[in-house]
This record gives C-alpha cells, sequence and structure tokens, in this order.
C-alpha cells in the first residue's frame, strides 16, 4: 500500500486541487468585470449554461441595468425581456429585483456594507433571499463579496461520489452540499487563511474544468487528471470506482 492509499479524504481533496492546477493552469475565475457583474451572473447561471447567462449579462450591459439603483427601478417585465436569454426568467427577474430591494433598504446599495458582515450571517441573508439557494449564495459570498467559503457544485458532488471520499455519498439536498463544503473546508485547513479566498476561488474553477472534460452524467475517466487517484484508492488489480460506474449515470 503506497503513501496516498493512507491519505484521509480531506488529504486526497486537497492533492486533487494540486493535480487540477497542473493540468489545467490558473482558471482566473468568476467572469464578471465588478462585483455587481459577478452577483449577476451568480443568479443567471442558475439551471443553465454561463454562455446563456453571458447574453443576458450583455443585454443588461446594453440597457444600462449596470447598478442595483436601476435595477430595482426596471420593470419586472423589461428584465425578464433582458435576461430572457438564461431561460428561467419568470424565476431569475423576481429574485434579482428582491436582491436589489435589499441592498437599497437595508444597506444603502452599498456592497462593502454588505460585505462587511459576518459570515454566518450574511449567508443567511442571502439565502433568506428568493431564488437564492446554497450554491448561489456561496458563490456570491467567494467571488462577490470576499468571503472565505467554498462553493460546492454538481461536479464537485459527482467527483467526491465516485472517487468514494464521502459516505454515504452526498446527496442533491442541503445536507449532501453541507458536507461537500465541509470536506473542502477541511481539506484546506492547513494552508494560511489569508490565502484561502484564492484557492477556494481556484477549485471551484477547476472542478468545473475537470467536471466538463471527464465528469459528466457519464464519467469518462481516459486522460482525466483524477485518474490516478482513482487508480491508487482503488489498487491496480481492482477496478477504479470511475469506470465501475460508467455503466450508469450518478444520480
Amino acid at each position: 500500500m503506497n503513501a496516498q492509499q493512507h491519505m484521509s479524504p480531506a488529504e486526497r481533496l486537497r492533492h486533487m486541487h494540486d493535480l487540477l492546477a497542473k493540468a489545467y493552469g490558473p482558471q482566473h475565475w468568476w467572469p464578471g468585470d465588478t462585483p455587481f457583474e459577478v452577483i449577476l451572473g451568480a443568479f443567471l447561471t442558475q439551471n443553465t449554461s454561463w454562455k446563456a447567462a453571458e447574453k443576458s449579462l450583455a443585454n443588461l450591459k446594453a440597457a444600462g441595468v449596470v447598478n442595483f439603483e436601476r435595477l430595482r427601478t426596471v420593470s419586472v417585465a423589461d428584465l425578464q425581456s433582458l435576461i430572457r436569454p438564461s431561460g428561467f426568467f419568470t424565476r431569475k427577474a423576481p429574485a434579482l429585483k428582491a436582491f436589489a430591494h435589499m441592498l437599497v433598504a437595508e444597506f444603502c446599495g452599498s456592497l462593502d456594507t454588505l460585505a462587511s458582515m459576518g459570515t454566518r450571517a450574511l449567508r443567511q441573508k442571502l439565502l433568506s433571499l428568493p431564488g437564492v439557494g446554497l450554491e448561489t449564495a456561496d458563490a456570491i459570498l467567494l467571488y462577490a463579496l470576499q468571503h472565505s467559503v467554498p462553493v460546492a457544485d454538481e461536479y464537485l458532488r459527482r467527483i467526491v461520489e465516485r472517487h468514494e471520499l464521502l459516505f454515504p455519498a452526498p446527496r442533491r439536498n442541503r445536507s449532501g452540499y453541507e458536507s461537500l463544503v465541509q470536506l473542502t473546508q477541511k481539506a484546506f485547513a492547513a494552508d494560511p487563511e489569508c490565502r484561502r479566498i484564492e484557492l477556494y476561488n481556484e477549485f471551484h474553477a477547476l472542478t468545473v474544468a475537470v467536471g466538463k472534460a471527464h465528469c459528466g452524467r457519464m464519467p469518462d475517466c481516459s486522460g482525466c487528471p483524477l485518474a490516478h487517484d482513482l487508480s491508487e484508492y482503488s489498487g491496480e488489480n481492482s477496478t477504479p470506482t470511475g469506470h465501475r460506474r460508467q455503466s450508469r449515470s450518478v444520480r
């Protein structure tokens, strides 16, 4: 048994970051020129691709909806029309307006004031808004407001399940999401606190990169930077977990 098979699940996940960083290089996430655009993107990319969200962002820029006061005053109908390319526009438009109303009413329209809240309280504040789930809240916290929180998405869930890092495997619910966040926090706990925002940022982007290339609904382990972890963990004479599960999609 080699050294990697003595790693804890958190240590393996931290090592995966290094493997992915070596394979893909810096990702420079999140797309967006300003914190305002990052927040818009966090809402718009729900249940759709970033390419579709970008089209909606371009429409908002062209219409001059580039600040929270304008977002608060634009009509719901006009906003729905502008963000139609990202889908679910009848749900996303009211959600965006609710965020804008909250920011203006409670924080004088200042993202700096909003960001000055403690992380736990701020997370609960975001989750209390319509249309804000765990992943959206954490993306806003990390990428727009510079709070040290990991973002756990479906790609990370698949990686953790297929590499058997958590038992039972995380499900697509709140407890499953929180278990992924806790595992990621443990993975980077030994890193200096001042670096964790950067590390969480890059790790999320890197899991998206490997997820798109190799860890879709049906895994494609050929050439995956994480394939070595599977072979090390499963043993040279056994079938890697990822390949065992190629016969069915992960839930």
